[in-house]
């Protein structure tokens, strides 16, 4: 009996069918949710993130930057808010793997293992709840949007805005929950999240047109999935081409997931 609970080779996906897949996922989902209830602490990113981003960029950068788009920093706000929402996507996504990783070394991980649920339900479960969170920054950042000066004229320009986010970043948390399983903890995880994430956010249309860049530097600007989800941000909320930059946004999620789902599901079922 012991060998059967502790024993990560036990498996039974290929026999639960998808309504038990879907009764799994919302069981660790309630669980996860009241986790959060019983460590509001933990919300304090997705509350705070949002309103000490949006402020330090708008009334420091704000300006300057504004001028150089062709107005102030009212100018500034309308480019930079759109921005703040594909940043959001990929910064709260960093979050998905240092949890994993936490409830791997706190043994939770080995109890979901020995149980007869589907190894997927784990990790959609994670994606979901944290999705979850990053709705609520999503709407936190739009409230302080609005106080420093944003204009929401598309309101459907902002929910598909907010959907296409939400796809990219449940791609990015499949990168994330990959190295939640393969390395050893949470400051691991936390370290390399910071190394991918820094030259991608600040090497990208995010807070400041690429125009000045260096050349080699606008290319990878070009093909950076933040920058073509900002722009595409941009379009649908401000107005501007969308097109092209949706399906490159499109083309990368489904990329990143096709790539890294099956690793991460590999890795969390023989992870030892």
């Amino acid at each position: 009996m012991s060998a059967t609970v502790t024993s990560p080779d036990h498996r039974s996906d290929p026999r639960i069918t998808l309504r038990a897949h879907l009764r799994h996922t919302g069981a660790l989902v309630r669980r996860n949710l009241l986790w959060i209830r019983q460590d509001p602490e933990s919300m304090f990113d997705v509350l705070l993130m949002p309103v000490v981003f949006t402020l330090l960029f708008v009334y420091v950068f704000g300006g300057s930057i504004g001028q150089a788009l062709g107005g102030g920093q009212h100018r500034y706000v309308q480019y930079v808010i759109p921005g703040m929402l594909a940043m959001m996507s990929m910064t709260l996504s960093q979050g998905v793997g240092t949890g994993f990783s936490q409830d791997f070394n706190s043994g939770v991980m080995d109890r979901f293992r020995s149980l007869p649920i589907g190894r997927g339900s784990v990790l959609v479960a994670k994606i979901a709840v944290e999705l979850g969170r990053m709705l609520f920054a999503t709407a936190v950042l739009m409230v302080v949007a609005v106080l420093v000066g944003f204009d929401i004229g598309n309101w459907p320009g902002l929910l598909a805005t907010v959907g296409l986010s939400a796809v990219f970043a449940s791609s990015v948390m499949w990168v994330f929950l990959t190295l939640g399983v393969v390395l050893k903890n949470a400051q691991s995880v936390q370290a390399m999240g910071f190394l991918v994430l820094f030259p991608l956010q600040f090497g990208s249309s995010i807070f400041a047109p690429p125009n000045s860049m260096p050349g080699w530097l606008r290319h990878f600007t070009d093909y950076n999935p933040l920058s073509t989800l900002a722009n595409t941000a941009r379009g649908l909320m401000t107005g501007g081409p969308v097109a092209h930059d949706l399906w490159m946004t499109l083309g990368w999620s489904a990329a990143i997931t096709a790539v890294t789902a099956p690793v991460a599901i590999h890795k969390f079922r023989t992870k030892t």
